[in-house]
């Protein structure tokens, strides 16, 4: 197989995911490359190929371990063709424990050969100014990785054929971890009403359309997957996460996991 181009296909709500599968495409060197972006809601149900000749790059952010059930939704709905597969997934300064061997067997399941595979760390969602939880990721040093990353992928296939190379092994437990099961009202951002203009910027960046913005801002809870993009993008701060449960989680996280961590990476080994 001669490879022609790269294909990112990922879910990243807050656009973190997405600049590192760019970082890696651009080492990886071979023009422009093709975006697939499974995060708005008109994606859904929708089924995509993966053209011959094509190396894609999937990346995914972690949620409490796992991939979001959103973006496994969403990706299920790829074929890969039989096309060499970057699997990469960001996490908030954490652990990525199962994601990574997750998107793995996604990707297998839907028809990609991984070659490759990374976990880079993003700010966290529930990051704020009081409690700073990995503020600034990916930053220059992890975007000169990624750019780093792809061009040894780019060396590795042109001395080994794809049908070559080793298997890739990466970390990860089966069964994956529980999702953790609530029967409460999950928490969501709410929106402070003397700071909002009604711009509309919350509802357009919405991964599950939760938010609706008429002469209010409202937000369906049951949907919301606490990405945090409405936050991130709001122009006056008006929108935020107050949420006991969040805040609780969220001075957890900077009390234990505010020290740097830096990108694993994994290529194709014999076992």
């Amino acid at each position: 197989m001669t490879i022609c181009t790269a294909q990112l296909i990922y879910f990243s709500p807050t656009r973190t995911t997405q600049r590192i599968l760019t970082a890696i495409a651009q080492g990886i060197d071979i023009g422009d490359a093709i975006h697939l972006d499974l995060t708005p809601p008109g994606v859904q149900g929708r089924t995509f190929e993966v053209g011959n000749e094509t190396i894609a790059l999937l990346g995914a952010p972690v949620h409490s371990g796992r991939l979001p059930k959103t973006a496994v939704e969403r990706l299920y709905r790829v074929r890969g063709n039989g096309a060499p597969a970057v699997l990469v997934v960001v996490y908030g300064n954490r652990a990525f424990e199962d994601a990574l061997l997750e998107l793995k067997d996604i990707a297998e399941a839907c028809g990609f050969v991984p070659i490759a595979g990374a976990a880079f760390i993003g700010e966290h969602s529930y990051s704020t100014e009081a409690m700073p939880i990995a503020v600034g990721r990916p930053d220059a040093n992890d975007m000169e990785k990624a750019g780093a990353f792809g061009q040894q992928i780019w060396q590795m296939l042109a001395q080994t054929p794809i049908d070559a190379l080793p298997s890739l092994h990466v970390p990860g437990n089966y069964p994956y971890k529980d999702r953790k099961p609530s029967t409460e009202t999950p928490p969501a951002p709410i929106t402070i009403a003397d700071l909002c203009t009604l711009c509309g910027d919350c509802a357009a960046v919405c991964p599950t359309d939760a938010i609706t913005v008429g002469d209010a801002v409202i937000t369906q809870a049951a949907a919301c997957i606490q990405c945090c993009a409405c936050t991130r993008v709001c122009p006056t701060g008006a929108r935020v996460m107050e949420d006991p449960r969040i805040l609780r989680t969220a001075a957890w996280l900077y009390e234990n996991h505010s020290a740097r961590k830096e990108p694993e990476l994994f290529l194709g080994s014999a076992q």
